[in-house]
């Protein structure tokens, strides 16, 4: 005869617990602690007990799989995808495995109804946002995952009052310890590039870093010394063009991302400075490329572990109904050979 298949009601005998602390343990609820659930998991290898993934879906009416939708931007680079969102897809992937669910990556364009989509079908349980474009356009188009229910959070600006669930970095912080470091080697004239409007957020919060360490130091941010840039090494080699071309002063250059910052490498480069030598250079994200630039960049790092643990993690508390709080996470000067001290 077969043995017979050992049940969740086995577990919880041997553990010495109910059967809903069992089945609450083994999806990882968080309301189940940690001396609890690793009873329960004791008492399941010892049954060598499986869990019957469909059967557990099918009375959960989930799909036990979550989605992450990254944003496909045009202006970032041939694949057009920002290179920093690739190191949190994989930690968003790990996240997902360690608790057992599938992960559907997919992309989202501004042109394209993705979010009418995701909220008529039931292909995943929750959605993880990687990516905006336009931020002002994108809380419009959350607004109707909010009227049908779906839950979902993204990976972008924290921001008082705003709808929806986000987890970002510290980017003012971030960026006032970049720009700190600069004056602390005796940078005076520092340049800013990137786009400050509405429509992108963060780089508007790093900015306000930019303005903080400045102001810190009784420096006075001069207006020519800030140019727009969107986000790739086009449009940074661009900026830094202009910049020079204007005729203004700088000793240093800080970027709104790595992106930017490696665009701005060329154009001085380009132009027959040298760097850190002339001008010093700042990036924002540490991309992979950033350590392989020649010189290797000086950048602020997101930590892009934590992002992805935060992100799956605080998604399935908004599954369960948990509230959530806001979640910044802090940002760290990384100093390659891009700066130097002055003189």
């Amino acid at each position: 005869m077969r043995a017979k298949r050992p049940t969740s009601f086995d577990i919880a005998e041997l553990a010495g617990v109910s059967q809903s602390t069992v089945s609450r343990a083994l999806r990882r609820d968080s309301m189940v602690s940690e001396d609890t659930r690793l009873k329960v998991e004791q008492a399941a290898r010892a049954l060598n007990y499986k869990v019957d993934v469909n059967a557990r879906n099918l009375r959960s009416q989930r799909t036990n799989t979550l989605a992450l939708l990254l944003y496909e931007d045009p202006g970032t680079s041939e694949s057009l995808i920002n290179p920093f969102f690739l190191s949190i897809l994989g930690s968003v992937t790990r996240a997902c495995a360690k608790r057992g669910y599938d992960l559907l990556i997919s992309f989202q364009q501004s042109s394209n109804d993705w979010h009418a989509d995701y909220a008529a079908s039931k292909r995943a349980d929750g959605i993880i946002f990687l990516g905006y474009g336009d931020y002002t356009s994108y809380l419009d188009k959350i607004s109707s995952l909010d009227e049908a229910g779906i839950q979902y959070i993204t990976w972008g600006p924290v921001l008082p009052g705003q709808p929806g669930h986000f987890i970002g970095s510290d980017n003012v912080q971030g960026m006032a310890d970049a720009v700190s470091h600069l004056i602390a080697m005796g940078h005076r004239r520092i340049a800013f590039l990137g786009d400050i409007s509405e429509n992108c957020p963060e780089y508007r919060d790093r900015h306000q870093g930019y303005l903080k360490a400045l102001a810190a130091a009784g420096l006075s941010a001069d207006p020519a010394l800030r140019l727009d840039s969107q986000t790739s090494e086009e449009a940074g080699h661009a900026a830094a063009m202009r910049l020079l071309d204007s005729g203004q002063p700088f000793d240093a250059v800080v970027a709104a991302c790595d992106l930017v910052a490696i665009g701005a490498l060329h154009a001085l480069r380009d132009r027959g400075l040298s760097v850190p030598g002339d001008v010093s250079v700042i990036g924002f994200d540490d991309i992979q490329a950033a350590s392989y630039t020649n010189p290797p960049l000086t950048t602020v790092r997101q930590d892009t572990v934590a992002a992805g643990e935060l992100l799956v993690e605080n998604l399935l508390r908004l599954m369960n109904d948990q509230l959530l709080d806001r979640t910044i996470i802090p940002a760290k000067l990384v100093v390659r050979g891009s700066t130097r001290r002055r003189g």
